[in-house]
């Protein structure tokens, strides 16, 4: 079939698919919410842009705070005010906990078979509650607290040594190396393995995740795989299944050689596969949940909720500390108050007692959020909100960057980075205050808030603390590049480089 037959045939068949879609909505003569008109076959795709989250503001700006959108054939509602954001997330958050299907997701999830991306339902609950008790529990966290200690020492000693040479730090590579180590340690037992490269793995099934997939929005196009994706989920997903494997295979093996460790000495493997066996034996429910597949599907869940997220709120906080050298000097001072200059280890028993370190991040995290735009919600029924009518199936996009920089809410200074508005404010960063929403909120809030909360004060408290930071060649704060690119998650555009001076008398960690 020759290139021209082939175009005039994905246009026919577009052609009908997007008849047949109007059809069936025009058998609804109900209110939808206000928004921009849609081309045929893309529908408003071509209005996104680059950085969706800033595109989708200024839309809000002429639209309203909830806007009807069409991306491909599917109907999306966009909500940009805190006043919008509790209707969808609390009010009636039954109707909204659900979750789109995506093709990336279908191959990183096992079938859908995760937590964080899975559609709503009994499987979804049971999933949520092993994670949350077994998993994510306060005394599971705090098991790991030795482990965030040995691999955060190992990095003050580097930068000692980069400090001094007087060398060039790349912030962004170091925090995302610390954060992987970290994870994969509480994850699998351990941080590295000379026998394959997970790490390139797990970052490009990341960025495939992240990726703008036609098919999600235009399903007759999958069939084609114009972008090529498919052929690398497949490859992909293939290749992380193998090293799952083998690693959950090693598990098994020393839990039957009778090296099972003790409960606090666990990864998260070990303590899935006790579980798995536990149900097993007594003919619990969970035997109906977790399996081997669920397994792999859970552990690349916590992959890819602690990876990325973590080292980008990181990253951005230290740069507003780079650009703002009094913010950057008063939580020095805190720090210096709380842990003391003769002692080079802040202790995570320290970081509640920060009180400008946690004003200082929720600065950044409201001008920053890791997820713009959250991960999507969908309607599970037509429902009426504010007069308008949202149909079932509806995707629901929260765009918290513009909750965070909504003048009506904080003021004609939203653009400045001012820790100090958090000053006897009981704005927290749980999903209870709708204006600041990093977590998300509701049943779909991020069940890792805890340990992503410590992770990020406690590595910015101790580079802080241990460290003056200067930006490289005489640069000015003021000529920061603070721009930033949207994937995953939205992280800075160019990594983030500075000169560390080691400030304490103490030479040992």
């Amino acid at each position: 079939m020759s290139p021209f037959i082939f175009a005039i045939l994905l246009v026919l068949l577009g052609a009908l698919w997007a008849f047949i879609n109007l059809r069936t909505h025009r058998k609804n003569d109900r209110k939808l919410p206000p928004g921009p008109s849609a081309l045929p076959i893309i529908g408003n795709l071509h209005m996104l842009g680059k950085l969706p989250h800033r595109a989708l503001q200024e839309l809000a700006r002429k639209y309203g705070p909830i806007m009807s959108m069409r991306l491909g054939y599917v109907p999306t509602i966009i909500v940009s005010s805190p006043q919008a954001a509790e209707l969808f997330l609390k009010t009636y958050d039954t109707v909204f906990a659900s979750r789109p299907k995506t093709q990336a997701l279908e191959y990183w999830s096992y079938g859908n078979k995760s937590m964080a991306f899975n559609q709503y339902g009994p499987y979804w609950r049971n999933v949520r509650k092993f994670c949350t008790l077994e998993l994510l529990s306060v005394a599971k966290i705090d098991s790991f607290s030795a482990m965030r200690r040995e691999e955060l020492g190992s990095l003050v000693h580097s930068l000692m040594e980069a400090a001094k040479a007087h060398e060039v730090v790349d912030l962004s590579e170091k925090v995302a190396g610390l954060i992987e180590d970290m994870t994969y340690r509480m994850l699998f037992g351990r941080s590295k393995d000379d026998r394959f490269d997970l790490k390139s793995l797990i970052h490009e099934g990341l960025s495939l995740i992240g990726a703008s997939n036609l098919a999600d929005y235009v399903p007759f196009l999958g069939a084609f795989d114009l972008q090529g994706l498919t052929r690398r989920f497949k490859a992909n997903s293939k290749a992380l299944d193998k090293i799952l494997e083998i690693i959950i295979e090693e598990h098994v093996q020393e839990t039957n050689s009778g090296q099972q460790r003790h409960s606090h000495e666990m990864d998260f493997v070990d303590v899935m596969l006790s579980v798995m066996k536990k149900s097993t034996d007594t003919n619990d429910e969970l035997s109906y949940i977790i399996d081997r597949t669920n397994v792999k599907a859970i552990l690349l869940d916590m992959i890819a909720g602690a990876i990325e997220t973590s080292a980008t709120a990181i990253e951005w906080v230290l740069s507003e500390l780079l650009r703002h050298p009094r913010v950057m000097r008063q939580l020095q001072e805190e720090l210096n108050r709380v842990v003391g200059m003769d002692r080079s280890r802040v202790d995570e028993t320290d970081l509640a007692k920060l009180t400008y370190l946690h004003m200082v991040i929720k600065e950044s995290l409201r001008l920053h959020p890791i997820t713009p735009l959250l991960v999507p919600h969908e309607s599970m029924e037509d429902i009426v909100i504010d007069e308008y009518y949202i149909p079932k199936k509806s995707r629901i996009i929260i765009n918290i960057w513009a909750l965070g920089r909504d003048p009506k809410v904080w003021s004609d200074n939203v653009e400045e980075f001012f820790p100090e508005r958090f000053a006897g404010s009981n704005i927290d960063l749980r999903g209870r205050d709708f204006q600041l929403l990093p977590f998300g909120s509701g049943r779909r809030g991020c069940p890792g808030l805890n340990l992503g909360l410590i992770n990020i004060r406690l590595v910015v408290a101790q580079l802080v603390h241990c460290f003056h930071w200067e930006l490289p060649n005489g640069m000015s704060p003021g000529e920061l590049d603070m721009s930033e690119k949207f994937d995953l998650t939205s992280p800075r555009a160019k990594h983030l480089l500075a000169v560390p001076t080691y400030l304490l008398g103490v030479q040992h960690f």
